[in-house]
């Protein structure tokens, strides 16, 4: 779902429970003991497997202390940590309505192969911003090719979406991603 045209690989529920692994002396040998028998090792391309090399990576001693993470300050580092919110904010649109009112600009994007928070939907969330639109759709471009279309607002809002990606664009796209980011950054069109 958050890329519709990415691999299709198994989520096997012993996968997310990779941290319990007993250590062995290689990743893949940790990766298949984590797996069930009828399983085979993901192609590199998987997500999952992406989520399992960087919590093995997280959590490796000589990281930590690479990082200086003090012993016993904190836990095991767990992808999507999800424990101890104080609040959920339900809806960004009054932040943004405030700061763009301060004169901040902003650069709002998406994948357009993102099923979880399709293009479509940010481009509502947007026109209830009421903003007026100071440059149409055009296509912007890496390397001369199409890299998605972009939009520009008179709150200095700047839409864009990334073509090919998923939800988390420069995952999937990262030299499109960087571009974007490193114009905007700039105040250089897209």
């Amino acid at each position: 779902m958050f890329n519709i045209l990415d691999s299709y690989c198994i989520d096997d529920d012993a996968l997310k429970q990779h941290e319990e692994a007993v250590c062995r002396r290689s990743l893949t040998q940790k990766l298949k003991a984590s797996l069930s028998p009828h399983l085979t090792v993901p192609e590199l391309s998987c997500q999952i497997y992406s989520f399992f090399l960087a919590t093995q990576w997280a959590n490796d001693e000589s990281v930590r202390r690479s990082l200086h993470i003090r012993e016993g300050t904190i836990g095991k580092w767990q992808r999507c940590y999800t424990t101890d919110f104080k609040e959920e904010i339900s809806s960004s649109f009054e932040f943004h309505v405030n700061l763009s009112a301060k004169g901040y600009r902003s650069l709002i994007y998406s994948g357009d192969h993102d099923a979880v928070v399709p293009f479509m939907a940010t481009q509502a969330w947007i026109r209830d911003l009421n903003y007026s639109i100071v440059d149409d759709w055009r296509p912007w471009l890496v390397n001369g090719q199409v890299a998605g279309y972009t939009r520009t607002y008179s709150n200095q809002m700047t839409f864009a979406t990334v073509k090919g990606s998923g939800h988390t664009a420069s995952e999937y796209k990262p030299d499109e991603g960087f571009a974007m980011f490193t114009r905007w950054i700039s105040n250089v069109t897209l």
